[in-house]
C-alpha cells in the first residue's frame, strides 16, 4: 500500500486480470442468456406478443421461426459483453479505489457508510459509462437482429449493413437510452452487491467469516448476486424497453434520441415501461449478475489476483 493511498496499490497486470475475469464472466453469462433475452425483447417490441408470458412467447417464436431463432443475436451479445464486461469490472475496481482513497483514511471510510455507498454508486456509474461506449454499436446490432427478422444472417453481416446504411448514427442512436439502462443496472449490480455482502458477513461475524471454505464463499457471492440482480433488473427495465423500441425504429427519426425516448415513454405509459417483460428480465438478470460475480471471483482466485477492496463494518449483528 502506498503512503498516499489507504487502499492496496493495484498494478497494470492486476487491472488486466480484472478485465479478463470480468470479460469472461460477462460473455459467458450473457451468451448463455441469449434465448431469454430474445423472448424478452420480442415481448417488449412485438405487438402480437403483448400480454404473453415468457413460456408462451418462446413457444410462439419456435413455432413460427424454429428453435434457432432463440439464438438470434448471439454473436454481437458474446463479443459486445466481452468488451463491456471487462471494462465494467476493471473500471469499477479502478474507480472504487480512487473514490475510497479520497476519504483520507480506512477508519473514515468504514465509519461513513452513507458516503461510502455514494462512492460505490459513482464508481459503478463511471465505469459503466466508458464500457458502454464500446458496447453500444454491438448492442444496436444485436437488437436489430432480434427485433427485425431477416435483417442479417449474423454479427458480421448485421454490423456491416448497419454501418453501410446508417453509419455512426445507427450505431449510437440508442446511446442515451443505453446509458439510462446500463448505468442503473450497474449501480444496482455493484452497490446492492456490496450492501448484501456486508450484511451477510456482519450477520455471521468476523470469526466465522475467516473460516469460510471456498464453497461457502461462493455461496455468499451467489446469494448477494441474486439480490443485486433483482435491483439491477427493476432499475434498468424502463430504459431497456425504450432502447429495444428505438433500435427497432420506433418514434420520429427526425427527433433527437432523447426526445424520442421521452416521446415513447409517454406513448407506452408507466405500466408498459415498468411491467411489460419485467418477469423474464428479473429471471435473466438474477442469473446474469449472480453468475458474473461467482465467475469473476473464481477467475481471480485461479490466477492469484488480489481480492477486491472491502470497506465493511466487521462486527457481528448478533
Amino acid at each position: 500500500m502506498s503512503s498516499s493511498s489507504i487502499t492496496p496499490a493495484f498494478s497494470a497486470s492486476d487491472y488486466a486480470t480484472f478485465f479478463g475475469a470480468g470479460a469472461l464472466a460477462a460473455t459467458l453469462t450473457h451468451g448463455a442468456a441469449t434465448p431469454i433475452d430474445v423472448v424478452k425483447t420480442r415481448i417488449q417490441v412485438d405487438d402480437s406478443m403483448k400480454g404473453l408470458n415468457m413460456v408462451r412467447a418462446a413457444r410462439q417464436i419456435v413455432a413460427k421461426e424454429g428453435a434457432s431463432a432463440l439464438l438470434t443475436g448471439f454473436g454481437p451479445t458474446a463479443v459486445g459483453y466481452l468488451v463491456q464486461g471487462g471494462g465494467k469490472f476493471a473500471g469499477y475496481e479502478f474507480f472504487k479505489k480512487k473514490f475510497i482513497d479520497l476519504t483520507g483514511s480506512q477508519e473514515k471510510a468504514t465509519q461513513r457508510r452513507t458516503a461510502m455507498y455514494v462512492k460505490y454508486l459513482g464508481a459503478s456509474a463511471t465505469a459503466e459509462f466508458f464500457a458502454d461506449i464500446a458496447l453500444c454499436p454491438l448492442e444496436a446490432t444485436r437488437i436489430r437482429l432480434v427485433s427485425q427478422r431477416g435483417f442479417a444472417s449474423g454479427l458480421t453481416t448485421g454490423f456491416m449493413r448497419l454501418a453501410r446504411e446508417e453509419g455512426f448514427r445507427g450505431f449510437y442512436s440508442g446511446f442515451v437510452p443505453l446509458l439510462f439502462k446500463q448505468v442503473p443496472y450497474a449501480v444496482g449490480q455493484f452497490s446492492v452487491h456490496e450492501a448484501a455482502v456486508e450484511m451477510i458477513y456482519r450477520t455471521m461475524g468476523p470469526e466465522r467469516k475467516a473460516k469460510l471454505t471456498q464453497l461457502q464463499s461462493t455461496g455468499v457471492e451467489l446469494s448477494s448476486g441474486v439480490v443485486a440482480g433483482v435491483a439491477a433488473a427493476v432499475l434498468s427495465h424502463p430504459a431497456d424497453t425504450l432502447l429495444s423500441a428505438i433500435n427497432k425504429g420506433a418514434g420520429d427519426p427526425k427527433q433527437s434520441t432523447t426526445s424520442r425516448m421521452f416521446s415513447l415513454a409517454r406513448e407506452f405509459g408507466p405500466k408498459r415501461l415498468l411491467l411489460t417483460g419485467l418477469g423474464p428480465r428479473i429471471v435473466m438478470t438474477c442469473g446474469l449478475v449472480a453468475g458474473q460475480f461467482v465467475i469473476y471471483a473464481q477467475c481471480k482466485t485461479l490466477v492469484g489476483a488480489p481480492p477486491g477492496i472491502e470497506i465493511h463494518k466487521e462486527e457481528s449483528l448478533r
